[in-house]
């Protein structure tokens, strides 16, 4: 679930702190740049998760996306005002330390579980998609999470940055992975699964929860070729970003 943070030179490093501190210490992709008020909202936890590549990264393909979002990002405790007139919410990808991010986010459930069940899109990524899950998490999905890399038949050993195989929607592809979920559903749940693992195990999921939706994915589809290089990584299918693309839609549909 800790993903790449290449190395900073430190003028770079010292520069970079410099203007976040003049945007009153947000992102730099959150601010100081325009974003047309047409498009769909997105907003991303980019609370202390342990990966600071992450928010910005799945904030790119956003922006990128055919939805074109604009983003915006926030921290716990989550309030309503704070998902207020969005159309999707993204939890990333983060650190390994799942308890103490809950700690963070545990007050945040209630409001969360209302906001989708109102008709708002959750879309978690790898350890996003474990909070999805229960024990702990906000209980989005119909079932529960368990890591892939201790399901029976699983293609990865350990804990390790690597790629693996799936089939989505029956096709072969692959995709970077670290530690990420799979996903077990209750039986005759209502759930499209996009993706499967190697073993058959759920990858990728979309659910309905209320009159919102819940997107989930173990690996990650996100990953720019700054992962890939940062871990001398290589996706035999080039590093696109169709299969986010498809994510995104069909988490929280067309415009």
């Amino acid at each position: 679930m800790t993903d790449p943070n290449p190395t900073r030179h430190p003028l770079v490093a010292a520069l970079a702190a410099a203007a976040l501190l003049a945007v009153g210490c947000a992102p730099s992709s959150s601010a100081g740049e325009r974003q047309p008020a047409g498009r769909p909202l997105a907003v991303i936890y980019d609370g202390p998760q342990g990966c600071p590549d992450c928010a910005p990264s799945v904030a790119r393909v956003l922006r990128e996306a055919p939805q074109r979002y604009r983003v915006r990002y926030v921290k716990a405790p989550l309030k309503a005002s704070d998902l207020a007139g969005a159309k999707l919410y993204v939890q990333p990808g983060g650190g390994a330390d799942l308890e103490r991010t809950w700690r963070d986010l545990k007050g945040s459930a209630g409001v969360l579980r209302t906001w989708v069940r109102e008709g708002g899109s959750y879309l978690g990524l790898c350890f996003g998609a474990y909070l999805a899950g229960r024990n702990p998490g906000f209980g989005l999905l119909p079932g529960d999470t368990d890591g892939y890399v201790d399901s029976p038949g699983t293609t990865v050993p350990d804990e390790r940055d690597t790629v693996v195989p799936v089939k989505w929607k029956g096709k072969p592809r692959h995709m970077y992975f670290q530690d990420g979920p799979a996903f077990f559903l209750n039986k005759g749940a209502d759930a499209d699964v996009l993706a499967t693992y190697a073993n058959g195990d759920a990858a990728v999921v979309v659910a309905p929860y209320g009159r919102g939706r819940v997107g989930v994915s173990g690996p990650h589809p996100e990953a720019d070729k700054s992962w890939y290089a940062e871990k001398g990584l290589h996706n035999p299918d080039g590093i696109r970003f169709d299969l986010a693309y498809e994510l995104i839609e069909a988490t929280a549909g067309r415009r």
